[in-house]
């Protein structure tokens, strides 16, 4: 889509140039922030009505949305553990029949032998259908040890927020007459049968500025919620305060939380009387698992002679008789190693850790002499991720995968070797490509990893897309290519089928490498996790695998930031990218839906210190109007109640104003994950698989 000049009316009563909007009065956007406002809709439309116009009589985009759409349906697919309930497991199943899912249960027996006789408990669309909503399933929470009662949060069109109601698990229906909580972005846990942990909107006051619950309740069931009696509560400046409880063997540990930053959280044990008593968890610390008596929980700063990145374990015994116990070590992750995932069964500890990007899975054992630990068998230099674990029994379900490599689903228990239950069909010939994991030298001398993917035996410079996100600790680990990070599905895999190249990057921000790798791009640092993506473009440039102006940078939520920021600084290198669900106004974003709980992140844009580094990669204000820009694509959802909408709405107003190329695409509904259902997943897959060959693939040469 060339950019066309629908805006100029609006842009002729501005007097202050585009590129140097600092405040609110001089950005003559802030009309796209309306979310449901009838002329920001209109100007969705047209610009989804314009993308959809150029991208869809594109050749190949019939045949990737339905190859796309076959294989988001196909029923061989591994029915994932949603839960494991005692002797039962439960999941949610997607297809064609069923594209907001049917939540179904069967024994553990079965489900492990790879036969299991499903039992359907919600069937989401008939759910929708029968009460004129469009629910989007956001999963269950049943009390252990009976699982006959369960919390079921459904969300109409995909919200954050969402409606809470008591299900039984026996009878297969809602409970007459049980808990409900009308649609909200609510904390809700049991505390016991009779009683719940409750925090939710009550108007004014119960909100932090996050937008989360500030208040934390307990609700007895048969009373009305006006009654409920408050145990906690946190500041407004805080992001959240919850409630909890965990089943550890026979006893039940009950908690609040109080989060006053996106990185620190207050953790108090809750006494049967509703009275509390602090944790001693550091403040940065994550907290894990409780497991033998002790709450284990994951160092991000130095405590004592402890690195961060070390599991360590506090008894709770001892902290509810209000003593300070000194932790002991559970597992020191190596220099190259990063804990990515922990889960605990009946009496074991599961660690997934990276180990150069690479799963590997440590079970751990508590004794009397420490921990003891074993490293399970399972496929090398791949990607692994607990999926579920067992409260009864030791077992843990993971899944094993890589780029080529279809996932294949294990049970792995405390005695003999990993069994497979399941796996994918392979979607495609493998055969066909090669996986090479780099290094690229960033410009302070760190060395970055990324995956590499060609078309096996494929010489000089290819058309590539490079993928990473850079944030929030959470590190990026190769998956199936029908699975990769774009929320829908096969797209780097039609990529490389069309004769291109595809990267995954490590960039810091994430988790790839423990704390460091995170802190290293925090706050004043970011310009690091944007230098290492420039170093892996100009590393594969330097090694003739592309050319500039080929390159496609792709991002997502918090990769808005890094696409944006990396197209305004190297343009010379980039020629197009895609940003789903973007952050991008750094200057409002801590004002617009759940911003204000990142700036322990990014930083306070209202704090002149924190705006004088922000202003330097900010998005949006650092757009120019430069020849040969990249081409841009964004694709987000109204309904999208964490990241603003008007991110993505305002930067294509600029593009517009501009006159560069921007292809715009915002669905109605689906929430902060953009599709409700695989039919949009395709649609979108097809639309950036046609953006892309428009635009840096070897159909840009004629157009």
């Amino acid at each position: 889509m060339i950019a066309r000049f629908a805006l100029a009316t609006a842009l002729a009563a501005v007097a202050t140039p585009l590129a140097a909007q600092d405040t609110d009065a001089e950005d003559p956007y802030i009309w796209l922030e309306e979310i449901q406002g009838e002329r920001a809709l209109e100007q969705v439309d047209e610009w989804n009505a314009e993308t959809e116009a150029v991208l869809t009589i594109q050749p190949e985009y019939p045949v990737a949305k339905a190859w796309a759409k076959q294989i988001l349906d196909d029923t061989r697919q591994i029915a994932m553990p949603s839960a494991i309930y005692g002797d039962q497991v439960t999941n949610l199943w997607r297809d064609a029949e069923n594209p907001r899912g049917i939540w179904r249960i069967t024994s553990l027996e079965s489900y492990r032998a790879g036969n299991p006789e499903w039992r359907t408990l919600i069937d989401v669309d008939q759910l929708g259908r029968d009460e004129g909503e469009s629910y989007v399933w956001h999963g269950a929470n049943c009390l252990a040890p009976d699982y006959e009662r369960c919390l079921v949060s459904i969300s109409p069109g995909g919200t954050d927020a969402d409606i809470v109601r008591e299900f039984d698990l026996n009878t297969g229906e809602f409970v007459e007459g049980g808990f409900t909580l009308p649609q909200a972005k609510s904390n809700v846990a049991w505390f016991d049968r009779d009683t719940l942990f409750v925090g939710t909107d009550e108007g004014e006051g119960s909100l932090t500025d996050s937008g989360y619950p500030r208040l934390v309740k307990l609700w007895q069931r048969g009373t009305e919620f006006a009654q409920a009696r408050q145990i906690a509560e946190g500041e407004q400046a805080d992001v959240s305060t919850s409630g909890f409880s965990v089943l550890d063997g026979d006893t039940r540990w009950r908690f609040v939380n109080r989060s006053p930053s996106f990185w620190t959280n207050r953790f108090e044990l809750v006494r049967e009387d509703g009275s509390t008593v602090a944790v001693p968890l550091p403040e940065d610390a994550e907290f894990e698992a409780v497991l033998n008596g002790q709450v284990i929980a994951k160092l991000n700063s130095p405590l004592g002679n402890e690195r961060p990145g070390a599991l360590l374990a506090w008894p709770l015994a001892d902290i509810m008789r209000g003593s300070a116990p000194a932790p002991v070590a559970v597992f020191r992750p190596s220099e190259s190693q990063a804990i990515e995932e922990v889960a605990s069964s009946e009496s074991k500890l599961w660690v997934k850790v990276l180990d150069d990007v690479s799963g590997k899975l440590i079970e751990l054992t508590p004794g009397a002499g420490g921990w003891t630990q074993r490293e399970i068998a399972l496929p090398a230099n791949s990607t692994i991720q607990i999926a579920e674990t067992s409260g009864k029994g030791d077992t843990a379900f993971v899944t094993v995968e890589s780029m080529l490599s279809p996932p294949t689903l294990y049970a792995v228990s405390s005695e003999g070797e990993p069994v497979a239950v399941a796996s994918e069909p392979a979607q495609f010939d493998a055969s066909k490509f090669e996986v090479v994991q780099k290094f690229a030298t960033s410009k302070d001398g760190t060395q970055v990893p990324y995956y590499l993917v060609r078309p096996k035996g494929a010489e000089g410079p290819l058309p590539t897309l490079i993928h990473a996100y850079g944030g929030f600790r959470a590190a990026q680990t190769p998956k199936y290519l029908t699975a990769e990070p774009y929320r829908s599905g096969p797209l780097s895999l039609f990529w490389l089928e069309s004769g291109n190249a595809y990267v995954l990057a490590n960039i810091r921000g994430g988790g790839e490498y423990g704390p460091r790798w995170h802190e290293d791009a925090l706050r004043e640092k970011r310009q690091n996790s944007f230098d290492d993506f420039h170093a892996v473009a100009d590393d594969l440039v330097a090694q003739n695998l592309t050319t500039p102006g080929r390159i496609a940078a792709s991002g997502r939520s918090n990769g808005g930031v890094l696409v944006g920021a990396v197209a305004n600084q190297r343009p010379d290198l980039y020629g197009a990218f895609i940003s789903g669900s973007p952050l991008i106004d750094m200057r409002r974003y801590n004002k617009l839906l759940a911003g204000a709980s990142w700036m322990a992140e990014y930083g306070n844009p209202d704090v002149p210190e924190d705006w004088a580094f922000m202003r330097e990669w900010s998005p949006y204000q650092n757009m120019r109007d430069v020849p040969g820009y990249p081409a841009a694509f964004y694709y987000l959802s109204t309904l999208d109640d964490r990241v603003h909408p008007g991110h993505a709405r305002k930067a294509a107003a600029k593009h517009e104003a501009f006159g560069q190329t921007f292809y715009y695409h915002e669905y109605r509904e689906g929430g902060h994950s953009v599709g409700a259902d695989h039919e949009e997943d395709a649609k979108r897959a097809a639309l950036l698989l046609a953006f892309l060959n428009r635009e840096i693939g070897s159909e840009a040469d004629t157009q």
